[in-house]
């Protein structure tokens, strides 16, 4: 799924084939997350989403959906190792007796394939981590991040550009940047590209980057593969792209620009999910079941002014965990978001996020909404267990491969 959506990426920024076989649309080229300052610019190994995030739901009929693609900025990882961290510090016997498949090594994994997208030529690449600053929400884990890999954390007054190269401020002098990670959106990186009144990003990067000074990770522009209107096209684009069939199935899925759509899902708004096509984080969507009548009907007249800006879902039963709560162990609603890592070669971490919705009877998994976090387990053959916890080497060669099972 990962690898047909940079495929896409670089076919939408490039030769547009999916749009001359009629699988999308070219209004996608009117999409807000649309960059055209990217058309024909080439990114090392043609990978963009070098660090995917996709959710995954399971339903009371044991079938798993692809919930959403998440290729802009990911985020939770560092929640994913921290709940580890923790769980082996209280049973670490469970941890001996059902050998579980480390994520330990998840920072050298992400440092080594950042190092893989540097620009060519460059041996041993200067790494940073772009954070916006302390007040973000996510800044513990960029900070946690920063300092598992050993890079710098940076925000954009560290940076600056000069002769087609961006350079890090240091005690010792200016030092020149080759990979940034960057963990802000496209509009805030670049002032005098984007947002002019950004004062998060470093004027003229975008310049440097489009010439081949510099890595993005993840690179300007994915958030047009991202939103839930390109996500109906996702199985599509497998076939067009691998001349696979998808192993993991999208939700099925409404799009109100469509008139019968509109028709159906107006006429049963208590019935399903209706989302933003462009929102995140749990906002902007109704969840008809759970939803009073007033929300509804305010939610109606938000639909009718603009249909085109929504999808809509059925209301799926989703799979529940054990949960503690307030009054003790009880069953929550749960999603999973393995992340992926793109670079020379795609490779799935062992584990995940699993986000549990705390509310008796949400589905609302987000953080932003309240919602909470699981240790996820993946199980793995005792025989290759010694393989999986090697850890993974900071110079790792060409040839040399992670076990992860």
């Amino acid at each position: 799924r990962v690898k047909a959506l940079n495929m896409f990426l670089h076919d939408i920024y490039h030769q547009r084939e999916i749009i001359k076989a009629g699988i999308i649309s070219d209004s996608i080229l009117r999409h807000a997350q649309y960059r055209p300052e990217m058309i024909n610019v080439d990114v090392p190994n043609g990978i963009y989403a070098h660090i995917a995030g996709v959710d995954i739901v399971r339903t009371a009929e044991n079938q798993f959906y692809v919930l959403e693609d998440n290729l802009r900025t990911p985020s939770g990882v560092s929640y994913m190792l921290e709940n580890r961290k923790m769980m082996m510090r209280l049973f670490p016997e469970l941890f001996r007796q059902y050998s579980i498949a480390p994520v330990e090594h998840y920072p050298q994994m992400l440092k080594n394939n950042l190092r893989a997208v540097a620009q060519s030529g460059v041996k041993d690449p200067t790494i940073v981590l772009l954070t916006p600053g302390a007040y973000n929400s996510a800044y513990f884990e960029h900070a946690f991040l920063a300092q598992q890999m050993g890079v710098e954390l940076v925000e954009g007054q560290d940076l600056f550009v000069r002769n087609n190269a961006v350079y890090m401020r240091t005690t010792e002098g200016p030092k020149r940047v080759d990979v940034i990670y960057r963990r802000m959106d496209d509009e805030y990186i670049d002032p005098l590209a984007f947002r002019p009144d950004s004062m998060l990003g470093v004027p003229g990067l975008l310049s440097v980057y489009r010439n081949g000074g510099v890595t993005l990770a993840n690179a300007v522009g994915t958030g047009v593969a991202d939103d839930k209107a390109t996500y109906i096209r996702v199985p599509e684009m497998i076939k067009f792209y691998l001349g696979e069939t998808p192993i993991l199935s999208n939700v099925p899925t409404f799009e109100l620009s469509k008139a019968d759509d509109y028709a159906y899902v107006m006429e049963h708004l208590s019935e399903l999910v209706v989302k933003e096509v462009q929102g995140s984080g749990g906002y902007g969507m109704l969840v008809g079941p759970t939803a009073s009548k007033k929300e509804i009907a305010d939610f109606r007249l938000i639909i009718k002014a603009n249909p085109a800006n929504y999808i809509a879902q059925p209301t799926l039963a989703l799979s529940t965990c054990p949960t503690m709560v307030g009054q003790g162990v009880a069953p929550r609603h749960v999603d999973l978001r393995p992340f992926v890592l793109s670079g020379k070669t795609t490779t799935l971490v062992p584990g995940g996020l699993s986000r549990v919705a705390m509310r008796e009877g949400s589905l609302v998994v987000n953080s932003s909404q309240g919602g909470g976090t699981k240790d996820t387990w993946v199980l793995q053959e005792m025989e290759t267990q010694a393989l999986s916890e090697l850890q993974v080497q900071p110079e790792a060669s060409d040839t040399e491969k992670v076990a992860l099972c």
